[in-house]
């Protein structure tokens, strides 16, 4: 979750190099006319924010695409997690570029929250529904991941002011677990694919079948996700900046 320099950040830099250009990107935004005001107020940092964006969609559509098709074609399920470390890497990188120009942007923490939303929580939930995770009650676990990480990112914009800083300004640590740990089920999701557990064969199996005509059926490794949904609300987890 790589942030603009002197905005709610977790990588925060001095405030008064920010200033000029959030003002200068505000009176860009308010001008009530002009043509593309909106692109010419993005800075660099933003445009590679938005291909984080851009590599969480596209991993959703690959995902969709291995649904649609033959379920032992796996080249659309290597495509959908392929996308997610590349959003990774702009996540990475957008905060690089910020501190580099010395630009910073208003729309830049609303922008990194919602492509870090939807490249590492709707991204890692959809390829999980792809692969096997289907059920009604998979679904409603999957869409309490899914949440837990957008109140997660809602409550960093709220509250990062409040945490305690180091000498340089930066937040001494992480309230929860950053949504981009994500990738670490991602990453026994890309096993699964590679040993080809998935649909009827993923781990574990399926409970409650049987049970209701299928109704109450549930996949028990769907409690990755619920579990670290709950790690990324949590307040006692703090994990230290390196």
């Amino acid at each position: 979750m790589s942030r603009r320099p002197g905005m709610p950040s977790e990588k925060d830099a001095a405030p008064s190099a920010a200033t000029s250009s959030q003002d200068k990107q505000k009176l860009l935004l308010e001008s009530p006319s002009g043509h593309f005001s909106l692109i010419k107020a993005m800075h660099l940092a933003d445009l590679i924010t938005e291909l984080n964006g851009f590599c969480g969609f596209m991993s959703i559509l690959c995902s969709l695409r291995y649904c649609l098709g033959p379920p032992t074609s796996f080249a659309n399920a290597w495509a959908a997690l392929a996308f997610m470390p590349f959003g990774l890497f702009f996540d990475f990188m957008d905060g690089k570029v910020a501190r580099w120009r010395g630009k910073s942007s208003l729309m830049g923490q609303e922008l990194d929250s919602l492509a870090d939303l939807v490249s590492f929580g709707v991204a890692p939930a959809t390829f999980a529904f792809a692969i096997g995770l289907r059920t009604p009650l998979d679904t409603l676990v999957l869409a309490f991941f899914v949440l837990c990480g957008l109140t997660r990112l809602a409550r960093f914009n709220v509250t990062v002011a409040a945490v305690p800083k180091d000498a340089s300004g930066k937040s001494k640590y992480f309230e929860g677990t950053p949504i981009p740990t994500t990738l670490a089920i991602a990453a026994a999701m890309a096993y699964c694919v590679g040993q080809g557990r998935v649909l009827e064969d993923v781990p574990g199996g399926v409970w409650g079948a049987d049970v209701l005509g299928g109704a109450v059926a549930i996949h028990p490794v769907v409690g990755v996700f619920a579990v670290w949904g709950g790690m990324m609300t949590s307040r006692s987890i703090r994990i230290p900046k390196i």
